[in-house]
């Protein structure tokens, strides 16, 4: 295997370990999750009074890796280009599927607001103009994995796409952004250092894109949640994650908070997926966030084998055929100095 490939499988396998790690301590308090779990050291089965999660076995992925996998089929699908309206299809399809199940880890507030919109004929351009929370971050690694970040224009375009029908905002775009160029970056060979300078870089262009919404900078709260909690013990920092930064469903929270978590965990991907389930609230999208990040970074190689075979058998999960079809997306576009695909 080569080195981008494994990072881009690191990247997406990263995303699912952290979602799944994250998938039982999701809308419990960190007092909570100490309770309950002590230090959180691996999978573990929901509660059965976890009001998302209940009945969900060790291993299993949540909404975080189901749209993600979805992006990146629409992005292979469309050689290059997610169409908004097959996206709020697709989502609307899987929720339906989830609710058969029984389940409930259903959409996220933003985006079942915009899905709801587009299905009583609100044009999909339309629908996302409110979206301010982390459904879009959680879902746009695959963007990351395809696409070189520069052009930064081309990369941006590409971000915009996968937001556009549910979290077309200043900080819905902003919050994607970050995480993206952060992958994008790792993919491309690049130290969690670079990835970082990179995601903070794309936060602040993403912020200029989509409508705008009243909230706290996100390039600012990720440069300051980074810097925060540094050189803490591990119990002290995540303490402070949640008393500062946040780790509601919020994007100007979940994703500095993500960030926050890597420079704890020194870009490990397996120790970024515990400590971010040891922070309670949104865990599972905060874990997936890191994860994905870390492992664009460290590569599937630094995950743990036994972990990574855990998520395939719990959930069928084979990402290999669609991350290596991103990734000839990805040099097409590095071929033709483009993040657009070609007229045809």
């Amino acid at each position: 295997m080569n080195d981008q490939l494994d990072r881009a499988l690191g990247a997406y396998y990263g995303l699912a370990l952290g979602d799944a790690m994250g998938m039982p301590t999701q809308v419990m308090s960190r007092e909570e999750v100490v309770r309950v779990y002590g230090t959180v050291t691996g999978f573990e089965p929901a509660r059965p009074d976890n009001p998302v999660s209940a009945g969900m076995p060790a291993g299993s992925v949540t909404d975080d890796t189901d749209q993600a996998v979805i992006v990146g089929r629409l992005i292979d699908e469309g050689r290059g280009t997610i169409d908004p309206l097959r996206l709020a299809h697709e989502l609307l399809a899987w929720e339906k599927e989830m609710k058969a199940k029984g389940s409930f880890d259903l959409l996220g507030p933003s985006t079942k607001a915009a899905l709801d919109a587009v299905a009583r004929g609100v044009p999909a351009a339309e629908a996302g103009r409110s979206g301010s929370t982390n459904g879009a971050a959680m879902r746009v690694t695959p963007v990351g994995i395809a696409f070189p970040t520069e052009p930064s224009a081309g990369f941006l375009d590409r971000v915009v796409e996968s937001c556009q029908v549910t979290h077309d905002t200043t900080v819905g775009i902003a919050g994607a952004a970050a995480v993206a160029a952060a992958v994008s970056t790792g993919v491309g060979g690049g130290t969690l250092d670079e990835a970082v300078t990179a995601a903070v870089t794309a936060a602040r262009a993403g912020a200029r894109r989509g409508h705008w919404i009243a909230g706290a900078d996100i390039a600012t709260r990720i440069e300051w949640a980074w810097q925060l909690v540094r050189e803490l013990p591990e119990a002290e920092a995540l303490d402070r994650i949640c008393a500062l930064v946040g780790t509601s469903v919020a994007s100007q929270e979940s994703v500095p908070a993500a960030f926050a978590v890597l420079a704890v965990a020194g870009g490990d991907p397996w120790r970024s997926a515990l400590l971010a389930a040891s922070l309670g609230g949104d865990s599972d999208t905060i874990g997936a966030i890191a994860g994905a990040v870390a492992g664009s970074v460290a590569g599937l190689s630094a995950l743990p084998a036994e972990a990574v075979g855990t998520l395939r058998t719990v959930n069928a999960l084979e990402l290999e055929p669609l991350t290596e079809r991103l990734l000839a997306l990805r040099e097409q576009a590095v071929r033709t100095g483009s993040a657009h695909p070609p007229v045809s």
